[in-house]
């Protein structure tokens, strides 16, 4: 019934347009009552997005059977892969859906509803882990936003794409960008660039960088100098910025 449901409002949607379809035409198209549609979906915009409360709650379950072992910005980069997994799972509706979404600004503020919800379960997550840091709430909801921001920036690529390609490789070089930044770093094998004294005396930090113990730095590494103080989203969009210079 409830997928019946979901297929006749899209099917009305692109034919009719989203804003001359109602419900009534939806559940004549379905075959049954306006009291079934309201038992599966509490309105219009709902039905477009009937997924995301299953998604929500998966990935609330998610991180609460997270233990200490697990590392927290590494956890919440995974619990943001079950959103692409739902919309990897059916590709055409996905697609079908964004294109809706981009046509109509009440869904589109819907859906930043929705988005600020998966936020929010991120960031009380690493909220619970932080607690003791300096900082520690601040910390939680930047890495919270940053990994929705990852996500959601090479989601969308994939569905402007018509869902071409191979949507988790591109979420996952995103999502590293959020685990590069704000992840544990490795000890065994790498040391770090300790501010210089002028630096020091100027009110300048230098980030901790992990660098391989060679004689030459590889081509690869960036450093940031940045005041202290210095918003952290301001430093993470420099070393996005620098990232991708040619």
């Amino acid at each position: 019934m409830r997928d019946a449901l979901v297929a006749a409002a899209f099917r009305l949607f692109l034919e009719r347009g989203y804003e001359q379809t109602t419900v009534d035409d939806i559940v004549a198209l379905a075959g049954v009552g306006r009291r079934s549609f309201f038992r599966y979906f509490p309105s219009k915009e709902d039905v477009v997005f009937p997924d995301h409360e299953r998604c929500l709650a998966d990935m609330t379950a998610f991180l609460g059977a997270s233990g200490k072992e697990h590392e927290p910005v590494r956890r919440v980069c995974d619990a943001a892969r079950l959103v692409l997994l739902m919309y990897a799972e059916n590709p055409s509706f996905s697609v079908q859906r964004y294109r809706l979404t981009k046509q109509v600004p009440g869904l589109r503020a819907y859906e930043l509803s929705v988005v600020w919800r998966y936020e929010r379960a991120l960031a009380e997550y690493l909220r619970d882990r932080f607690t003791g840091r300096p900082d520690g709430n601040l910390q939680a909801d930047v890495i919270a936003a940053a990994v929705v921001a990852a996500h959601n920036n090479a989601l969308r690529s994939w569905l402007r794409s018509a869902g071409q390609g191979d949507a988790s490789t591109t979420v996952d070089h995103a999502l590293g960008y959020v685990q590069s930044a704000f992840g544990a770093l490795p000890t065994a094998s790498t040391a770090s660039i300790a501010p210089t004294s002028t630096a020091a005396t100027a009110g300048l930090a230098l980030p901790s960088l992990p660098v391989p113990l060679t004689d030459e730095l590889p081509d690869d590494v960036v450093v940031v100098v940045s005041r202290r103080g210095t918003p952290l989203w301001r430093v993470v969009q420099e070393i996005e910025t620098t990232l991708g210079r040619d």
